[in-house]
């Protein structure tokens, strides 16, 4: 490596765990920042923060002069909002930025924190690679991330950049509070009356981030890779906290008409209200899917390893008890049987 590595989105869960990673590395890392806060946040990492955002072409471009390889993990993943066009334009348009922007700094490659959403595969079925998509889509961050792919693939084949894909599961682990982990987080708590019992796939943010380092190092350019190590339904979830943190004590599921009700419900209180839902149709819609992904191409291509589940929430466990916000895991027991993809 002679040239210094650009990160996007390095404030954010995985980028910034991918700029720990490159750090203690011994790498030189810059970020790009767009606020005071995301720049003390990279900086105390060991960061160079750089003042720019992947809409402006122009500062994205000066901010990778000089720069080897870019991390593109800037974007935004949320769900239920009332006006999702500005996600879908930062996620499209700012992944598309990135890629003529490298091309006009001369960027030796470019890896891409993709999304295993963007898969698309059918209901029942387990998502590759090469999965043909279904056609239609759960939810606009979905779409979002399935238009960025496609654009990022596109436009780096038309403009001769060398581009790799990661497409990642559910991330979790340490540092994680907002998002998917909030399920996590209610469920440690026993805060969820009521559950679906749905199919999820997750991957450890170690793994997440090595799978990055291992992408520059090993990925086909032009590829994707989606990044996943352990997929399981709700109740197997519940009993593996049960298990290792002893909570929930109970859990009630309920049909999954009953979900649908409540999402429409909700989300139909908060518009008249002028707000976003915490839950909504779409957030059920996808849910109700599931999701089976098939991380095995990593394994064999870029040399992954994948972390145990239940190593993986007994670290995640053990970091909200030390902040006060979930029971301490009380210790290790023995790990449900995971459905193979």
């Amino acid at each position: 490596m002679t040239g210094p590595a650009l990160v996007t989105g390095g404030s954010g869960f995985v980028g910034g765990a991918l700029l720990e990673r490159l750090i203690g590395d011994g790498r030189e890392v810059r970020a790009l920042t767009r606020s005071e806060e995301a720049a003390a946040a990279v900086s105390a990492r060991g960061a160079t923060p750089v003042s720019g955002d992947v809409l402006d072409l122009e500062g994205l471009a000066d901010a990778m002069h000089g720069c080897e390889i870019v991390f593109h993990a800037a974007g935004v993943n949320a769900m239920c909002l009332s006006d999702p066009r500005p996600m879908v334009r930062a996620n499209v348009e700012g992944s598309g930025n990135v890629i003529v922007a490298a091309r006009r700094a001369g960027v030796r490659r470019v890896v891409y924190t993709s999304s295993a959403s963007a898969i698309g595969e059918p209901r029942g079925t387990v998502g590759r690679e090469d999965s043909p998509h279904r056609g239609s889509f759960l939810s606009s961050y979905e779409r979002s991330k399935y238009l960025a792919e496609r654009r990022v693939l596109a436009w780096s084949e038309g403009l001769g950049v060398d581009v790799v894909c990661v497409n990642p599961s559910s991330v979790q682990g340490p540092g994680r509070t907002g998002g998917s982990a909030r399920l996590l987080l209610d469920l440690a708590n026993g805060r969820l009356p009521a559950l679906v019992n749905a199919t999820i796939s997750i991957v450890d943010v170690a793994d997440c981030t090595q799978a990055h380092v291992r992408a520059e190092e090993r990925g086909a350019r032009g590829e994707r890779y989606v990044v996943s190590g352990a997929t399981l339904t709700m109740r197997q979830a519940v009993d593996l906290l049960r298990t290792i943190a002893g909570v929930p004590k109970r859990a009630r599921f309920v049909p999954p008409w009953v979900a649908r009700a409540g999402g429409s419900a909700l989300e139909a209180v908060a518009r008249l209200a002028k707000r976003d839902p915490p839950v909504c149709r779409e957030a059920v819609r996808t849910l109700l899917h599931g999701h089976r992904y098939d991380g095995s191409r990593a394994e064999r291509e870029l040399g992954l390893h994948y972390t145990p589940l239940e190593e993986t929430m007994v670290r995640t466990l053990s970091w909200y008890a030390e902040r006060g916000l979930a029971p301490p895991p009380r210790g290790r027991g023995s790990r449900p049987t995971e459905e193979a993809p």
